[in-house]
Protein backbone atom coordinates (compact mmCIF):
# COMPACT_ATOMS: atom_id res chain seq x y z
CA UNK A 1 0.00 0.00 0.00
CA UNK A 2 2.83 2.39 0.90
CA UNK A 3 4.66 1.56 -2.34
CA UNK A 4 1.53 2.29 -4.40
CA UNK A 5 1.10 5.60 -2.59
CA UNK A 6 4.73 6.56 -3.24
CA UNK A 7 4.34 5.70 -6.94
CA UNK A 8 1.26 7.92 -7.14
CA UNK A 9 3.10 10.80 -5.50
CA UNK A 10 6.05 10.45 -7.87
CA UNK A 11 3.69 10.35 -10.83
CA UNK A 12 1.90 13.48 -9.65
CA UNK A 13 5.22 15.30 -9.17
CA UNK A 14 6.34 14.28 -12.68
CA UNK A 15 3.06 15.41 -14.24
CA UNK A 16 3.22 18.65 -12.28
CA UNK A 17 6.75 19.37 -13.47
CA UNK A 18 5.86 18.71 -17.11
CA UNK A 19 2.78 20.92 -16.74
CA UNK A 20 4.83 23.79 -15.26
CA UNK A 21 7.35 23.62 -18.12
CA UNK A 22 4.56 23.56 -20.73
CA UNK A 23 2.80 26.50 -19.08
CA UNK A 24 6.00 28.56 -19.02
CA UNK A 25 6.54 27.84 -22.73
CA UNK A 26 2.92 28.47 -23.75
CA UNK A 27 2.07 31.47 -21.60
CA UNK A 28 5.34 33.41 -21.32
CA UNK A 29 5.70 35.09 -24.75
CA UNK A 30 9.42 35.91 -24.37
CA UNK A 31 10.29 32.28 -23.56
CA UNK A 32 8.18 30.91 -26.40
CA UNK A 33 9.62 33.38 -28.90
CA UNK A 34 13.25 32.68 -27.97
CA UNK A 35 12.83 28.89 -27.87
CA UNK A 36 11.14 28.92 -31.28
CA UNK A 37 13.93 31.13 -32.68
CA UNK A 38 16.61 28.79 -31.38
CA UNK A 39 14.90 25.74 -32.86
CA UNK A 40 14.51 27.58 -36.17
CA UNK A 41 18.20 28.50 -36.44
CA UNK A 42 19.35 25.01 -35.41
CA UNK A 43 17.01 23.33 -37.90
CA UNK A 44 18.39 25.52 -40.73
CA UNK A 45 21.70 23.61 -40.52
CA UNK A 46 23.44 26.83 -41.53
CA UNK A 47 26.65 27.61 -39.65
CA UNK A 48 26.78 31.28 -40.70
CA UNK A 49 23.16 31.84 -39.62
CA UNK A 50 23.85 30.31 -36.18
CA UNK A 51 26.99 32.47 -35.77
CA UNK A 52 25.04 35.63 -36.64
CA UNK A 53 22.24 34.66 -34.24
CA UNK A 54 24.66 34.10 -31.35
CA UNK A 55 26.57 37.33 -32.10
CA UNK A 56 23.35 39.36 -32.18
CA UNK A 57 23.17 39.05 -28.37
CA UNK A 58 26.46 40.92 -27.82
CA UNK A 59 28.06 40.23 -24.43
CA UNK A 60 25.39 37.59 -23.76
CA UNK A 61 26.60 35.54 -26.77
CA UNK A 62 28.33 32.81 -24.67
CA UNK A 63 25.17 32.38 -22.57
CA UNK A 64 23.02 32.08 -25.70
CA UNK A 65 25.44 29.50 -27.11
CA UNK A 66 25.20 27.58 -23.83
CA UNK A 67 21.39 27.64 -24.00
CA UNK A 68 21.48 26.56 -27.65
CA UNK A 69 23.51 23.50 -26.69
CA UNK A 70 21.06 22.68 -23.89
CA UNK A 71 18.14 23.01 -26.30
CA UNK A 72 19.70 20.78 -28.95
CA UNK A 73 20.46 18.22 -26.25
CA UNK A 74 16.84 18.01 -25.13
CA UNK A 75 15.42 18.25 -28.65
CA UNK A 76 17.51 15.40 -30.07
CA UNK A 77 18.59 14.90 -32.78
CA UNK A 78 19.29 18.57 -33.60
CA UNK A 79 22.99 18.88 -34.59
CA UNK A 80 25.48 19.80 -31.85
CA UNK A 81 28.56 20.02 -34.09
CA UNK A 82 27.27 23.25 -35.68
CA UNK A 83 27.27 24.95 -32.29
CA UNK A 84 30.79 23.62 -31.62
CA UNK A 85 32.00 25.02 -34.95
CA UNK A 86 30.25 28.34 -34.25
CA UNK A 87 31.82 28.61 -30.79
CA UNK A 88 35.29 27.99 -32.24
CA UNK A 89 34.79 30.61 -34.96
CA UNK A 90 33.39 33.23 -32.57
CA UNK A 91 35.46 32.72 -29.41
CA UNK A 92 38.62 31.00 -30.68
CA UNK A 93 39.18 27.26 -30.56
CA UNK A 94 40.40 27.13 -26.94
CA UNK A 95 37.61 29.16 -25.33
CA UNK A 96 35.16 27.74 -27.87
CA UNK A 97 36.13 24.19 -26.88
CA UNK A 98 35.72 24.98 -23.18
CA UNK A 99 32.29 26.50 -23.79
CA UNK A 100 31.20 23.62 -26.05
CA UNK A 101 32.43 20.95 -23.64
CA UNK A 102 30.84 22.56 -20.57
CA UNK A 103 27.50 23.16 -22.29
CA UNK A 104 27.48 19.67 -23.83
CA UNK A 105 28.13 18.17 -20.38
CA UNK A 106 25.26 20.22 -18.95
CA UNK A 107 23.02 19.05 -21.81
CA UNK A 108 23.99 15.41 -21.26
CA UNK A 109 23.26 15.75 -17.55
CA UNK A 110 19.87 17.29 -18.31
CA UNK A 111 18.97 14.44 -20.70
CA UNK A 112 20.11 11.84 -18.15
CA UNK A 113 17.91 13.27 -15.39
CA UNK A 114 14.92 13.86 -17.67
CA UNK A 115 15.00 10.15 -18.49
CA UNK A 116 15.68 9.13 -14.88
CA UNK A 117 12.96 11.36 -13.44
CA UNK A 118 10.24 11.44 -16.10
CA UNK A 119 10.65 7.95 -17.58
CA UNK A 120 10.60 6.27 -20.96
CA UNK A 121 7.24 7.60 -22.20
CA UNK A 122 8.41 11.22 -22.01
CA UNK A 123 11.77 10.38 -23.60
CA UNK A 124 10.04 8.65 -26.53
CA UNK A 125 7.97 11.81 -27.12
CA UNK A 126 11.12 13.97 -27.10
CA UNK A 127 12.97 11.61 -29.45
CA UNK A 128 11.31 8.59 -31.05
CA UNK A 129 10.60 5.02 -30.00
CA UNK A 130 12.55 3.54 -32.91
CA UNK A 131 15.66 5.66 -32.22
CA UNK A 132 15.55 4.87 -28.51
CA UNK A 133 15.15 1.14 -29.18
CA UNK A 134 18.24 1.20 -31.42
CA UNK A 135 20.31 2.82 -28.65
CA UNK A 136 18.95 0.28 -26.15
CA UNK A 137 20.48 -2.42 -28.34
CA UNK A 138 23.85 -0.68 -28.08
CA UNK A 139 23.61 -0.70 -24.27
CA UNK A 140 22.65 -4.39 -24.27
CA UNK A 141 25.56 -5.22 -26.56
CA UNK A 142 28.35 -3.01 -25.21
CA UNK A 143 27.18 -2.11 -21.70
CA UNK A 144 29.38 0.46 -19.96
CA UNK A 145 31.43 0.95 -23.14
CA UNK A 146 28.39 2.36 -25.02
CA UNK A 147 28.95 5.97 -23.95
CA UNK A 148 32.57 6.02 -25.12
CA UNK A 149 31.70 4.24 -28.37
CA UNK A 150 28.86 6.66 -29.10
CA UNK A 151 31.22 9.64 -28.97
CA UNK A 152 33.28 8.07 -31.76
CA UNK A 153 30.30 7.78 -34.09
CA UNK A 154 29.59 11.12 -35.82
CA UNK A 155 26.27 9.82 -37.14
CA UNK A 156 24.90 8.81 -33.72
CA UNK A 157 23.02 11.32 -31.60
CA UNK A 158 24.82 11.42 -28.27
CA UNK A 159 21.75 13.01 -26.71
CA UNK A 160 19.86 9.77 -27.38
CA UNK A 161 22.63 7.90 -25.58
CA UNK A 162 22.29 10.26 -22.60
CA UNK A 163 18.55 9.64 -22.49
CA UNK A 164 19.04 5.87 -22.79
CA UNK A 165 21.65 5.90 -20.02
CA UNK A 166 19.14 7.59 -17.73
CA UNK A 167 16.74 4.71 -18.32
CA UNK A 168 19.31 2.13 -17.20
CA UNK A 169 20.58 1.31 -13.72
CA UNK A 170 23.79 3.27 -14.42
CA UNK A 171 24.54 5.78 -11.67
CA UNK A 172 25.10 9.43 -12.51
CA UNK A 173 28.78 9.60 -11.55
CA UNK A 174 29.71 6.71 -13.87
CA UNK A 175 27.72 8.35 -16.65
CA UNK A 176 29.23 11.79 -16.00
CA UNK A 177 32.85 10.55 -15.98
CA UNK A 178 32.42 8.44 -19.12
CA UNK A 179 30.65 11.33 -20.85
CA UNK A 180 33.35 13.81 -19.88
CA UNK A 181 36.15 11.55 -21.12
CA UNK A 182 34.30 10.66 -24.32
CA UNK A 183 33.20 14.22 -25.01
CA UNK A 184 36.58 15.91 -24.60
CA UNK A 185 38.61 14.60 -27.60
CA UNK A 186 35.82 15.18 -30.13
CA UNK A 187 35.14 18.67 -28.75
CA UNK A 188 38.81 19.68 -28.96
CA UNK A 189 39.25 18.30 -32.48
CA UNK A 190 36.02 19.76 -33.86
CA UNK A 191 36.77 23.12 -32.24
CA UNK A 192 40.26 23.21 -33.74
CA UNK A 193 38.92 22.24 -37.16
CA UNK A 194 36.11 24.77 -36.88
CA UNK A 195 38.52 27.57 -36.05
CA UNK A 196 41.28 26.79 -38.56
CA UNK A 197 39.55 25.44 -41.65
CA UNK A 198 36.90 26.64 -44.08
CA UNK A 199 35.10 25.36 -47.16
CA UNK A 200 36.26 22.15 -48.87
CA UNK A 201 39.27 21.80 -46.55
CA UNK A 202 36.91 21.51 -43.58
CA UNK A 203 34.82 18.88 -45.37
CA UNK A 204 37.94 16.88 -46.21
CA UNK A 205 39.18 17.06 -42.63
CA UNK A 206 35.79 15.92 -41.34
CA UNK A 207 36.04 12.90 -43.64
CA UNK A 208 39.49 12.07 -42.29
CA UNK A 209 38.26 12.46 -38.69
CA UNK A 210 35.31 10.19 -39.44
CA UNK A 211 37.60 7.47 -40.80
CA UNK A 212 39.84 7.87 -37.76
CA UNK A 213 36.85 7.56 -35.44
CA UNK A 214 35.64 4.43 -37.22
CA UNK A 215 39.12 2.89 -36.93
CA UNK A 216 39.12 3.47 -33.16
CA UNK A 217 35.58 2.14 -32.99
CA UNK A 218 36.55 -1.12 -34.72
CA UNK A 219 39.51 -1.49 -32.33
CA UNK A 220 37.25 -0.98 -29.29
CA UNK A 221 34.62 -3.44 -30.56
CA UNK A 222 37.33 -6.07 -31.08
CA UNK A 223 38.66 -5.42 -27.58
CA UNK A 224 35.20 -5.75 -26.04
CA UNK A 225 34.52 -8.91 -28.04
CA UNK A 226 37.80 -10.44 -26.89
CA UNK A 227 37.00 -9.54 -23.26
CA UNK A 228 33.58 -11.19 -23.47
CA UNK A 229 34.99 -14.19 -25.31
CA UNK A 230 37.73 -14.68 -22.73
CA UNK A 231 35.25 -14.34 -19.84
CA UNK A 232 32.94 -16.96 -21.38
CA UNK A 233 35.91 -19.33 -21.81
CA UNK A 234 36.84 -18.81 -18.16
CA UNK A 235 33.27 -19.62 -17.09
CA UNK A 236 33.30 -22.85 -19.12
CA UNK A 237 36.65 -23.89 -17.65
CA UNK A 238 35.34 -23.32 -14.12
CA UNK A 239 32.24 -25.39 -14.87
CA UNK A 240 34.42 -28.23 -16.10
Amino acid sequence: MIKIENKRRKLLVKLGLVLVILCIYLFVPAVKKNVNQMVFYLSMLNLDAIKEYILSFGILAPIISFLLMLLQSVAAPLPAFLITFANAALFGWVYGAILSWASAMAGATLCFYIAKFLGRDVVEKLTSKYALDSVDEFFEKYGKHTILIARLLPFMSFDLVSYAAGLTSMNFMSFFIATGIGQLPATIVYSYVGDMLTGSAKIMMMGILTLFALSILIFMIKKIYNEKNNSSIDVKLKEE
